[in-house]
């Protein structure tokens, strides 16, 4: 599970960084500076909970049994593809009900980081 957590935590975050200078670089004359502040969004909570993820590795290290850790972790990546998935192709597309399913990401982001304390408490 701490290697899964690495793996995934290094991964996202390269693709964080390649999805933030594609951004800046890529679609700065392409999106209206509402969307292009859409998409940096995305990016900034892909980061972060890339981040989060290397967190949860450390966690799994130290309480290697706990259920706990590992759901925090594929929350926090449930919320990575939730919310930066859904800003990404919101806005690249457009199509503005996605915008709905956006704050479901946050909801996992939240339960994620819950569930990490949670699980240090426990143990």
């Amino acid at each position: 599970m701490i290697k899964l957590f690495i793996l995934l935590g290094a991964i996202n975050a390269a693709l964080a960084v390649m999805l933030g200078a594609f951004g800046a670089h890529g679609l700065k004359d392409k999106l209206t500076e509402h969307m292009l502040s859409v998409f940096q969004t995305g990016v900034q909570y892909h980061f972060y909970h890339a981040l989060g993820l290397f967190a949860v590795a450390f966690v799994a290290s130290q309480y290697p049994e706990s259920a706990l850790v590992k759901w925090s972790g594929w929350t926090m990546l449930a919320g990575i593809i939730l919310f930066s998935g859904s800003l990404y192709v919101l806005s690249l597309s457009g199509v503005r009900w996605l915008g709905a399913i956006t704050p479901l990401g946050g909801v996992a982001f939240i339960i994620a980081w819950c569930l990490l304390a949670i699980s240090v408490v426990k143990n």
